[in-house]
C-alpha cells in the first residue's frame, strides 16, 4: 500500500466542496494498472458532477476523467502494458484528480514519443470528443460549413483546426474579442462574438441564407434555439455539452418545421466503449497532433491542490484552450 493525495466531493455545490484527502492505494488487482499521474485534464463534465447537474449515486466521490502518467505496477492478466510506460486516458471512471490511481488496463493507451505529458492530458477526452464528432457523429466533408460554439475552449480549438483539415468552412462563436483573435489564428474562417451580433442572423448572412450542415454545441440552454435556426435543411445539431444549463423540453415537431433537422446528444463513452474503438480514436488524435495539423493550446496550469481556482475560472468562461492540473 502507498499513501496518495486526491480530490473528492463530499456534497454537491460550488468549488468550495472540492476537498483534498490522503488515501491508501493498494497494489493493482487482476486487470488493473497503478498509474502515477504527471498531468491531469480539467473538463466541464467535472463541473457537472461537482454541482449535481450529473447526479452522483454516492458521496464522497472522486473527480476527473482525463490524465497522463507513468505505469508504476500492473496486475495479473495485464499484457499490453509494463512498468515505466507512458500512458493516458480520456474517459475512465472519475478519479483523475489524484497523485496516483488504480485503473483498468483496458482504458489506457500508450502515449507516443513526441507528445508532451501536458499535451497528452489535454487531448484524450477533448481530442477524442472532437474525433468522434467530426468523423463519426457526422462525417465532415470538403465543402461543408460547420458552426462551432465556444470555439476558444479546449474542444472548440481542436474542432476548428480538425474541421479545417477535413476541408470544411468553419464559423466559430466566442465570448469576447480576445478569444475571437485566438480562434482566427488557428484557422477559423468567420468568428461571431456573443452579445455583439445575433448568431443565427449572422450565420444566415455568411451562408447566403443556406445555413450550416452541422452545429457543434457544448453550451446548451443559451444557444440551443439559435443553433437550430443556423442549420440547413436536414442539418445536424450535435449537442455534446450544457455549460449554460440543460435544454428545456420541446416538441420534436420543431425539428420538422425548421427543415427535417437531426438532433443528437452524444457522449464519448458510447464512441470508445470497445477497445478497438478507443485505440482507433486515440490513434487519430495522436496522428493529428504529431503531424502538426492540430496544435494544442494549454491555457493555464494549476497545482492539483488548487483545483478550486481552475473550476472558478472554467465556470466564469475566462479560460481558453485546455486547463491542466499538476500533481505535487
Amino acid at each position: 500500500m502507498a499513501n496518495v493525495g486526491r480530490i473528492i466531493v463530499e456534497r454537491n455545490g460550488g468549488p468550495e466542496v472540492l476537498k483534498w484527502e490522503s488515501v491508501e492505494l493498494p497494489a493493482p488487482g487482476a486487470g488493473e494498472v497503478r498509474v502515477r499521474h504527471t498531468a491531469i485534464g480539467v473538463n466541464f463534465v467535472d463541473v457537472y458532477l461537482r454541482t449535481g447537474a450529473y447526479p452522483s449515486a454516492t458521496f464522497p466521490f472522486a473527480l476527473g476523467r482525463e490524465a497522463c502518467g507513468v505505469v508504476e505496477s500492473v496486475g495479473a492478466s495485464v499484457t499490453e502494458l509494463r512498468e515505466g510506460d507512458r500512458v493516458a486516458y480520456g474517459f475512465a471512471p472519475p478519479g483523475a484528480y489524484a497523485e496516483a490511481r488504480l485503473i483498468s488496463g483496458e482504458q489506457l493507451v500508450k502515449v507516443p514519443d513526441g507528445i508532451d505529458d501536458r499535451v497528452a492530458a489535454a487531448i484524450m477526452l477533448k481530442g477524442m470528443t472532437a474525433e468522434y464528432l467530426l468523423h463519426r457523429t457526422v462525417a465532415v466533408r470538403p465543402g461543408n460549413t460547420v458552426l462551432v460554439h465556444a470555439a476558444a475552449g479546449g474542444v472548440g480549438l481542436i474542432l476548428v483546426q480538425w474541421a479545417k483539415l477535413l476541408g470544411a468552412r468553419v464559423i466559430g462563436t466566442v465570448g469576447n474579442d480576445a478569444k475571437a483573435e485566438l480562434v482566427r489564428a488557428v484557422g477559423c474562417d468567420e468568428v461571431i462574438v456573443y452579445g455583439q451580433e445575433d448568431v443565427a442572423r449572422r450565420v444566415r448572412e455568411l451562408t447566403r441564407g443556406a445555413g450550416v450542415q452541422v452545429v457543434y454545441d457544448s453550451v446548451g440552454k443559451d444557444t440551443f434555439d439559435g443553433s437550430l435556426d443556423c442549420l440547413a435543411p436536414r442539418g445536424m445539431l450535435a449537442l455534446f455539452g450544457q455549460s449554460s444549463g440543460k435544454v428545456a423540453p420541446f416538441d420534436p415537431q420543431l425539428l420538422n418545421s425548421k427543415g427535417s433537422l437531426f438532433l443528437t446528444r452524444p457522449t464519448l463513452a458510447h464512441y470508445v466503449s470497445e477497445r478497438r474503438e478507443l485505440l482507433e480514436s486515440a490513434g487519430r488524435v495522436f496522428a493529428a497532433v504529431l503531424s502538426g495539423s492540430v496544435k494544442v493550446k494549454i491555457g493555464a496550469t494549476y497545482p492539483l491542490r488548487e483545483v478550486a481556482r481552475a473550476h472558478i475560472e472554467l465556470e466564469a468562461r475566462r479560460t481558453t484552450g485546455s486547463t491542466i492540473l499538476l500533481p505535487s
